[in-house]
C-alpha cells in the first residue's frame, strides 16, 4: 500500500546511516579536527536497523540507500547489507561511499544485487583532492571507481561545487561521462559542515553551474528526469554518461520528495533541513511493538513540513551547525 505524507507526496525512500563515522574530513561536511563521534551504543545496532527497515517496508519503503559517516568504516557492513537484501518488500539497495575502503567489497555487492553506487568525488585531481578531503586518498577512491565500472555496477559521481575549492574541476569531471556510462552530478554546497555556510550568499547555484555546463558544452541537451528526481538532467551528445545538477540548498525538488532519513543514532529526519522529529531508537529499546512503531512513524509522516524552508524556519532559532557525517548523507 502506498504510503503519503500530509502533503498528498508519496514516501518510498529511506536513506538509512549506519554510522555517523568518516576517514575523510571534506571542508563542506566536517571541520579539520572532525565532530565529537557518539558512543557505539548511542548509535543504531544492525539488528534495530533491520527492525526498523522490515516495519518501513510494510508501510510502503522500497528503497534503501545507506549512507554515513563512511558505511564502509563500520565493521561486518557487507553482512549487514545481505540482510538487507533479503527483507520483503526492499526493491532497491543503494549505497553512497567516498571509495576509500570499498574495492574489496565491489562484487559481493554486485553479488547480492546492489542497484547503484554513488561515489562522493569532488576533482578529478590528485592534489586538489587532497586540499578538500584532507587525506590522501585519491588513488584508492579511482581505484573503486574502475572496479565499479568493471562490474557493471551503476555508478554516479557526486560532486559538491565549492567556491576557491574546485569550481575548475566541473568540466573535468563532465569529461568522464564521456568515456564512462556513469552519471556526474554536480551538488550545490550546503551549510552541514559542523560549522555553517562559508558564504553570505551562495554563488555558485544550479543556476551558475549550468551556465558553465552550456558554455564548455553548446550542444547539451536537457534530458527527461523522474518524477521524483533530486536532479536536474542532461546529456552532451556523443557523450555515454549523463550530467545532473542538485539544487541542495535552492531546494527546488521538495515538491516531490519521496526520502525519508534515520540517522546512526536512530533520528527520523523527514526533511534533511529539519532538526528530527523522532527518537525511535528510544521508542523501540523501551520496548515498543512493532504496532506501536508503525503508528510512531505514520504520525510522523502527516506533520512532515511542506519544503526545506518550512523545516528550516521551524528550528530557526537553532544556528546550523551540524555536519552532514551526523546527519547522513
Amino acid at each position: 500500500m502506498p504510503l503519503f505524507d500530509n502533503h498528498g507526496r508519496p514516501i518510498n525512500y529511506l536513506r538509512l546511516a549506519v554510522t555517523d563515522r568518516c576517514n575523510l574530513r571534506c571542508f563542506y561536511c566536517m571541520p579539520a579536527e572532525g565532530i565529537s563521534y557518539v558512543p557505539k551504543k548511542e548509535l543504531l545496532s544492525y539488528e534495530e536497523m533491520i527492525r526498523l527497515v522490515r516495519v518501513l517496508a510494510e508501510m510502503g519503503i522500497n528503497k534503501v540507500r545507506i549512507t554515513g559517516g563512511e558505511p564502509f568504516v563500520r565493521r561486518d557492513l557487507v553482512s549487514f547489507l545481505r540482510k538487507l537484501t533479503d527483507i520483503s518488500g526492499i526493491e532497491e539497495v543503494h549505497i553512497t561511499t567516498n571509495g576509500v575502503l570499498t574495492t574489496p567489497y565491489v562484487a559481493e555487492l554486485k553479488a547480492m544485487g546492489v542497484a547503484s553506487v554513488n561515489l562522493s568525488l569532488d576533482t578529478f585531481d590528485r592534489q586538489r583532492f587532497r586540499e578538500i578531503t584532507r587525506r590522501d586518498e585519491f588513488d584508492r577512491v579511482l581505484n573503486c571507481f574502475h572496479s565499479l565500472l568493471e562490474h557493471d555496477i551503476s555508478t554516479k559521481i557526486n560532486a559538491v561545487v565549492m567556491e576557491g575549492k574546485n569550481t575548475q574541476d566541473i568540466i573535468p569531471l563532465t569529461e568522464l561521462t564521456r568515456q564512462y556510462p556513469v552519471s556526474v552530478r554536480f551538488i550545490e554546497e550546503m551549510p552541514f559542515n559542523g560549522e555553517g555556510s562559508h558564504y553570505p550568499i551562495l554563488v555558485w547555484t544550479h543556476r551558475k553551474i549550468l551556465e558553465v555546463l552550456k558554455q564548455h558544452y553548446p550542444a547539451i541537451e536537457k534530458i527527461p528526469d523522474s518524477p521524483t528526481s533530486t536532479s536536474y538532467n542532461y546529456q552532451v551528445p556523443g557523450h555515454q554518461g549523463t550530467v545532473g545538477i542538485i539544487a541542495a540548498f535552492s531546494r527546488t525538488f521538495c515538491g516531490t520528495c519521496n526520502r525519508i532519513r534515520l540517522t546512526a543514532q536512530g533520528t527520523l529526519k523527514t526533511c534533511l533541513y529539519d532538526q528530527g522529529v523522532l527518537d525511535i531508537k528510544q521508542i523501540i529499546r523501551k520496548g515498543a511493538s512493532d504496532k506501536t512503531v508503525r503508528q510512531t512513524f505514520a504520525q510522523a509522516f502527516r506533520n512532515r513540513a511542506k519544503d526545506g524552508f518550512e523545516a528550516e524556519q521551524q528550528h530557526r532559532q537553532h544556528s546550523v551547525s551540524e555536519s552532514m557525517s551526523t546527519i547522513g548523507g
